[in-house]
């Protein structure tokens, strides 16, 4: 017991003397003000015709068919979507106002859950547009094809989820 509280009033001597070389006067030390010798001088001529930016690589004709075959394979999801959209209103129209407990009401969440399905088809191939776009990013290349498809594969998902919002708002009023 004594030995530990030797030991504790060493270590509070040993930290008190090391904070107070913390605490000593500002004289001591030098001046933080820019020295003659740190100081700039001159100037840096621009060459000229070294401001351009070099032009992307093309894109392979790997990726460029790899782009379209997502794009078609959104299409398709798209496709199956719109096939299931009317079973899903005839559903929804027949549970609309009905009590949550009713047979009508499942059937319609389950078309819906279809839907939402269909939907998932095509945010993969989104998924992947967006992952090639990546790559052409990192590996500097071009990406105004991808883009492109990436706004085409963007915009049947919006259709898909304004139709899945209407049909939902139709369902829980």
């Amino acid at each position: 017991m004594r030995l530990q509280a030797t030991r504790s009033i060493a270590i509070a001597l040993v930290a008190a003397a090391s904070v107070s070389g913390c605490a000593s006067s500002g004289s001591h030390y030098p001046s933080l003000a820019i020295r003659d010798a740190e100081r700039v001088q001159g100037s840096f001529a621009v060459a000229e015709g070294e401001n351009q930016v070099p032009a992307p690589a093309p894109a392979g004709e790997e990726t460029l068919s790899r782009v379209q075959s997502l794009v078609g394979q959104a299409h398709s999801a798209h496709d199956g979507f719109l096939e299931a959209v009317s079973g899903a209103e005839r559903a929804v129209n027949s549970a609309a106002g009905q009590a949550v407990s009713d047979n009508s009401w499942a059937s319609a969440q389950v078309a819906l859950a279809d839907l939402e399905s269909q939907r998932s088809n095509a945010t993969l191939a989104l998924g992947d547009l967006d992952l090639l776009y990546t790559d052409a990013t990192l590996s500097f290349m071009e990406r105004d094809r991808i883009d492109s498809a990436r706004n085409e594969v963007q915009a049947l998902i919006g259709q898909e989820d304004d139709t899945l919002a209407r049909l939902w708002a139709l369902l829980v009023q």
